[in-house]
């Protein structure tokens, strides 16, 4: 019940405010954008949305989930109400969970919104709704692992900026390191070069979001995303219990 009204609160406050429908917006406008720019969606005629559409959610998300997320905890910090957890009739873990799927929330429906790029494609040819929803699924739990980096970044400090720019530069080393051209560089110094490109494949977020994409939803993908999220989490419990005591 306690999760359930930090979760209420935490999402009225979303969109009482610009910041949901700024990032739904953006988001939604830009991910379509790339997809007929740079990706040449009409040039590759991709049905499947697998090489125009799903490869750039990471690359904006890795900027725009700490945009919406950076507050969580930064604002409790700055207006001294995280001082106060330890007077409310609730506990750390269901004001973290509360305020995680909130965030969430707020992006499945930022990913929900680019449903009408489906359609078309459903309108225009004969695609495998099972690799769309497959992408869809990855590039959610893409930006459920950057909510949940971010949500542990702002739970170290009371400044928003600063959460802002650690996690962006967490999520974009843990985008960029499984970009496809950054491993063939990588393969191309040598052989020795080959356990390097190996860590790399299952340290990058791109890696995972690349085989969703395809309709390949792999145990060992599942355990990255839900092991990175879980750990972040019980991070942020750690850390905002020790600023408790």
């Amino acid at each position: 019940m306690n999760t359930w009204t930090i979760f209420k609160r935490e999402l009225t406050s979303y969109f009482t405010q610009p910041t949901a429908y700024a990032i739904v917006v953006i988001f939604g406008f830009l991910s379509t954008l790339l997809a007929f720019t740079i990706g040449n969606f009409w040039q590759i005629d991709d049905a499947s949305l697998y090489g125009s559409f799903f490869p750039y959610h990471s690359l904006l998300m890795m900027i725009l989930v700490p945009a919406v997320s950076m507050r969580q905890w930064s604002d409790e910090h700055s207006s001294g109400t995280i001082e106060l957890l330890g007077t409310w009739p609730i506990n750390i873990r269901s004001a973290i969970l509360g305020k995680y799927f909130a965030s969430a929330v707020v992006w499945a429906l930022a990913l929900l919104l680019t449903c009408p790029i489906v359609f078309a494609v459903n309108w225009l040819g004969d695609p495998d709704n099972w690799t769309i929803f497959s992408g869809y699924l990855g590039s959610f739990l893409v930006c459920c692992t950057f909510i949940a980096i971010t949500t542990l970044v702002s739970a170290f400090t009371r400044d928003q900026v600063v959460a802002l720019i650690v996690s962006v530069a967490i999520c974009c080393v843990l985008t960029i390191v499984g970009l496809e051209q950054v491993i063939n560089e990588v393969r191309r110094t040598g052989p020795d070069a080959k356990h390097a490109v190996d860590v790399m494949t299952q340290l990058g977020v791109f890696s995972h979001l690349r085989e969703a994409s395809m309709g390949l939803i792999r145990f060992t993908s599942l355990f990255y995303f839900l092991g990175l999220i879980t750990t972040c989490l019980i991070g942020t419990n750690l850390v905002l219990k020790s600023q408790r005591s």
